[in-house]
């Protein structure tokens, strides 16, 4: 196999992969097992179970549990309802264009790195770099957010303690999932409804229609649920990111991608939906400079057990610090990529025995810092302006995906390698592009409110920091190296690659009916 141009200018030469998926199978099925590698050399040992619970218990966090009182106070149950519905179908096309990219081409750095092969080095260098950012605010925002939920309690111990406290067992902690607190909400959701809380009344849509809901702000309001609905839907696509230490990622990855995407969807809307319906706009605290309470305890407490209302908020206590685990885990591959492609000083790419990103975990970890900023100018407030930035920093992400996505697919056929695709984007090429087009327009006018009734210069700041940013980093490093968009028949489409032909094409008859239905039960579960 010819090995391209560029495999790789990573300060090595290119190695074929000893990767434990290639060889011989138990009914003599061989896979090729030769293919140039670059940046596959995490160890593979992720299943497609942990990849899952990784990815939902990155995603159901803060944006969910915090940003849906927001949403509520700001835009009202309408404009929240339809904005996480919009936002979650960008999401969906976005995630089939990114399992198409990763199943055949499974690397740490996911879709910053396709980014760089596939339109402009310079655009995965800003990129990456973006979301690298990302992922230490999003630690640092759950960390504030954790303040936020321990005020339920007592406001007695000092906020930035709890932070400090969790920073340092973050650093050190596995990942950490909640499986089933999702079904319990929203079967309790629907009893409170229908006359199961304290006032032992019908609710119905009731809070539908008191004050100016079911739209609150006008077209501010209604803008200002995007960027929340971004920030919430927010790591979805980092689940791309674990692929380079997935087994069999060509196999699992698309499986992985369409649960986990519905899995989430599913939740959030419905969740949306009976917090709209049984919680009023005008609640206080859901939108408060200093504090913030959660909608989903206000639900559990309408029950009439204080004991609930305590066991949800330590559930979103819970759920906080997987989110935050997460976020810390994405970053810490991030950059151990951006040293590996010497976008970053190479020492961040130092492993340990257990082929670890140490340094890169350390210095992600200390972008975190910003949570004891809480202390100054309070927790909710901090938590919104971070929670700004994350969300359009997912935004431009999502974007870029859609632009790697085209320049993905128009490459394959250029080469003739679309049998080799172990996954193909049934929505190519109409999703891609409706993701690209609405994004990019959402990111421009979602920060109305920032301009309506007055200008406020630092959420402003915080909407639309991203964006001259962003385009700094893409310039300054175009000129810096002098790169050119890739052309088609020069993209690399060999290395760090698990094409089709890998694929034991018997691997998912067996087990038989028996197979399918545990796997059927398990999604559901």
């Amino acid at each position: 196999m010819s090995v391209p141009a560029k495999a790789y200018d990573q300060g090595q030469s290119p190695q074929t992969s000893d990767n434990e998926n290639a060889g011989y199978c138990e009914d003599g099925w061989q896979a090729p097992n030769h293919r140039p590698v670059a940046a596959d050399k995490l160890a593979r040992k992720l299943s497609a179970r942990q990849v899952q619970m990784i990815a939902i218990g990155g995603t159901i966090g803060t944006g969910l549990f915090l940003g849906t009182g927001k949403s509520l106070a700001t835009g009202g149950p309408a404009s929240m309802l339809i904005g996480y519905s919009i936002v979650g179908f960008i999401v969906f096309v976005t995630m089939l264009s990114l399992g198409e990219m990763a199943a055949f081409m499974p690397i740490a750095g996911s879709f910053c790195t396709f980014a760089g092969r596939f339109v402009d080095d310079a655009l995965g260098f800003a990129l990456t770099w973006n979301y690298w950012f990302n992922d230490a605010v999003s630690t640092a925002a759950d960390l504030v957010a954790l303040q936020l939920v321990l005020e339920y309690w007592t406001t007695a111990f000092p906020g930035w303690g709890l932070s400090l406290i969790f920073w340092v067992l973050l650093i050190l902690a596995n990942i950490v999932t909640v499986r089933i607190y999702g079904e319990i909400f929203i079967i309790l959701g629907i009893v409170v409804n229908c006359g199961g809380n304290t006032d032992h009344r019908y609710i119905g849509g009731h809070n539908w229609f008191i004050g100016d809901a079911p739209f609150v702000g006008g077209i501010g309001g209604f803008a200002s649920v995007f960027v929340t609905a971004a920030f919430a839907y927010g790591g979805t696509e980092s689940i791309a990111i674990t692929a380079g230490e997935t087994k069999d990622p060509a196999r699992t990855m698309p499986r992985v991608v369409r649960n986990v995407f519905w899995r989430i969807l599913l939740f959030y809307i419905l969740s949306v939906l009976i917090l709209g319906l049984n919680i009023p706009y005008t609640t206080p605290d859901l939108d408060s400079k200093e504090t913030r309470t959660s909608p989903f305890t206000l639900v559990f407490q309408m029950a009439g057990s204080t004991a609930a209302g305590s066991f949800i908020n330590a559930v979103i206590m819970t759920s906080v610090l997987s989110a935050a685990n997460h976020a810390l885990f994405a970053g810490t591959r991030l950059l151990y990529s951006l040293a590996v492609d010497r976008h970053a000083p190479i020492f961040f790419a130092a492993l340990n025995r257990n082929q670890i990103p140490w340094v890169a975990v350390l210095a992600t970890s200390a972008i975190s810092i910003l949570c004891f900023g809480a202390s100054f100018i309070g927790a909710g407030q901090l938590w919104t302006w971070l929670q700004n930035i994350v969300g359009v920093s997912n935004q431009l992400s999502w974007t870029a995906i859609g632009i790697a996505s085209l320049r993905f697919r128009a490459a394959v056929k250029a080469q003739n390698k679309e049998h080799s695709l172990p996954f193909k984007n049934w929505t190519y090429p109409w999703g891609p592009i409706f993701s690209v087009v609405l994004n990019s327009f959402l990111v421009l006018v979602q920060g109305w409110s920032s301009f309506s009734p007055s200008f406020d210069v630092v959420t402003f700041f915080s909407l639309y920091i991203e964006l001259p940013i962003m385009l700094i980093m893409y310039i300054a490093w175009k000129l810096l190296k002098r790169t050119m968009i890739v052309r088609l028949l020069d993209m690399d489409l060999e290395t760090d690659t698990y094409p089709a032909e890998t694929i034991d094409p018997a691997a998912d008859e067996k087990g038989g009916w028996r197979r399918r239905a545990y796997d059927i039960w398990r999604w559901v579960l």
